[in-house]
C-alpha cells in the first residue's frame, strides 16, 4: 500500500511539474492542480496508513490515526480550490484581453481583443 501511494504521489508530481512548464496557461493551471493533489496525498500519508482505526485517541482503541494530517488536507483542499478558481479567472481574463493563452508570446505578436 505504501508503494502504491508513493508511486501515485510521484506520478502526480511528475505530471504536475511537466504541465507547469508548458507554454499554455490552461496547462499551467492543470499542473498546479496536480501538484496540489500530490501535496494533499503526501500530507495525508504523513498520518500513517492505518485501516479500521478511529482518527481519535480513546481508551477503547489500541491504535489510532493521527487526526492532524486529515485536518491539514481538508484545509488544503479548500485553499487549493479557491486558488484554482482565482488562477482560472486570471487566465481567462488574459485570454480575453490578449486573444491567446500562450504565455511566451511578446505583446506585439498577440492579437487584439475580440469584439
Amino acid at each position: 500500500m505504501e508503494f502504491l501511494l508513493a508511486s501515485a504521489i510521484g506520478c502526480l508530481t511528475a505530471a504536475g511539474v511537466y504541465l507547469t512548464l508548458r507554454k499554455r496557461s490552461f496547462a499551467v493551471v492543470l499542473g498546479m492542480t496536480m501538484l496540489s493533489y500530490a501535496t494533499n496525498l503526501f500530507l495525508f500519508a504523513t498520518g500513517r496508513l492505518v485501516i479500521d482505526r478511529p482518527p481519535i485517541l480513546s481508551e477503547a482503541a489500541q491504535g489510532y490515526t493521527d487526526p492532524l494530517p486529515q485536518a491539514l488536507v481538508l484545509t488544503a483542499i479548500v485553499i487549493s480550490f479557491g486558488m484554482t478558481a482565482l488562477v482560472v479567472m486570471m487566465a481567462l481574463g488574459a485570454f480575453v484581453e490578449g486573444g491567446d493563452d500562450r504565455i511566451d508570446l511578446p505583446r506585439r505578436d498577440r492579437r487584439g481583443p475580440r469584439a
